[in-house]
């Protein structure tokens, strides 16, 4: 992994603002994943969502709350996505190692950090990962 993707992560612009629901994208090899984690967002926002607001004000200003609700929806349905065989996994980088490098592995002190958790359910994902949306 680059420095570069190593220091990523999720940002969204300020809460109750018109572009509450954008993510904010760092210049780096991250903003194509980004593209595709905002579409899911918008997506949520849009149409999964009950409110009175009309389509396009759904997506103004949202709660910091709201904003780790749709990050939550829409990983979860991209990792179910990816998945493809009826689960999904998530993975979490921790200050533990996890495993110890054995034969040509070379540790980075990041990969031998990642703890796996895998989801049998969409639904057990996503609330994995909204209890878990600041790690």
């Amino acid at each position: 992994f680059s420095c570069h993707w190593a220091k990523a992560h999720f940002r969204f612009r300020q809460p109750y603002s018109d572009l509450a629901y954008g993510l904010e994208a760092d210049k780096g090899g991250t903003r194509t994943i980004l593209m595709a984690v905002q579409a899911h967002i918008i997506r949520h926002l849009l149409f999964d969502r009950t409110t009175a607001a009309a389509h396009l004000e759904r997506l103004q200003g949202i709660s910091r709350q709201e904003q780790g609700e749709a990050l939550a929806a829409a990983l979860a349905q991209l990792l179910w996505a990816a998945g493809g065989d009826g689960r999904a996994v998530v993975c979490l980088v921790t200050t533990d190692t996890h495993f110890v490098p054995r034969g040509d592995y070379r540790a980075d002190s990041f990969t031998e950090r990642i703890h796996l958790f895998e989801f049998l359910k969409k639904a057990a994902a996503q609330e994995f990962i909204r209890d878990h949306i600041n790690c």
